[in-house]
């Protein structure tokens, strides 16, 4: 059994993998590293990979290590299951490495876009032979409506609600058509793109907002919602480090 960790700043979501298949799932508020490992430990779990927005913690893999077969911390240093052609790797977030992984995790030898939709909307493409290409990184909804408020004198925040129609007949409706369907939009927009790179391409949305663009998105060929694509990617990311380090 496997142990997956994905610490935010106030929240860790967690995953025990049985191998590939994902057993269980949840999200601890204001845990502690004991807490997660008791957790752990009572499952059964062996080896432990974790990814935290924090800088690289020497002393939380180090006290993983003392109470798991096999520890990991994700860094840009970890060898990784696909060649990432990104030319800053050391920059290049955790959660979008984790995110590619997961595509090839679940739809090996596909060409995957990954559509993150979360405080940013972050766009990656990863070729179905195993190489990262890159991606974008977008404003995410909220910010988009947050945004329009902050920096002007008058507009006031929209709720996040996609208008009936595309014309907007109000202030209101006018900014959430030019965030939330300017958004859609936008993730469209970059599946053509993409599409122009790597086809067919399968377009894997995820992320805490995932749900409420899909509607809008279901007319793209080959699109889904994929959740916790993130946890995939990094127990996929723990099996590659355990398979390649197995002594003969």
């Amino acid at each position: 059994m496997n142990l997956v960790l994905d610490i935010g700043n106030t929240r860790t979501k967690t995953g025990l993998f049985d191998r590939s298949r994902l057993a269980e799932q949840a999200v601890w508020q204001d845990c502690t590293l004991e807490e997660l490992m008791r957790y752990g430990k009572e499952a059964g779990a062996e080896r432990v990979i974790f990814s935290s927005v924090a800088l690289p913690d020497s002393s939380t893999l180090q006290h993983l290590a003392e109470n798991f077969v096999n520890a990991i911390e994700l860094t840009h240093e970890v060898p990784l299951p696909f060649r990432n052609a990104y030319r800053t790797p050391e920059t290049l977030g955790k959660d979008r490495l984790a995110a590619v992984a997961g595509a090839q995790a679940l739809f090996q030898g596909q060409n995957c876009m990954v559509v993150d939709c979360g405080t940013c909307i972050k766009y990656e493409l990863l070729l179905g032979e195993g190489v990262y290409l890159g991606g974008n990184i977008a404003p995410g909804a909220a910010m988009r409506l947050q945004a329009m408020h902050t920096f002007t004198a008058r507009l006031p925040e929209a709720p996040m609600r996609m208008p009936d129609t595309s014309v907007g007949y109000s202030t209101e409706t006018a900014l959430q058509n030019g965030a939330l369907r300017g958004a859609a939009l936008e993730i469209e927009g970059f599946a053509r793109m993409f599409r122009e790179r790597a086809a067919p391409l399968m377009i894997l949305l995820t992320g805490g907002d995932a749900e409420f663009f899909s509607p809008f998105l279901n007319h793209i060929p080959g699109i889904q919602v994929v959740p916790h694509l993130t946890l995939h990617g990094l127990n996929h990311i723990l099996e590659y480090n355990a398979h390649i380090n197995r002594t003969p």
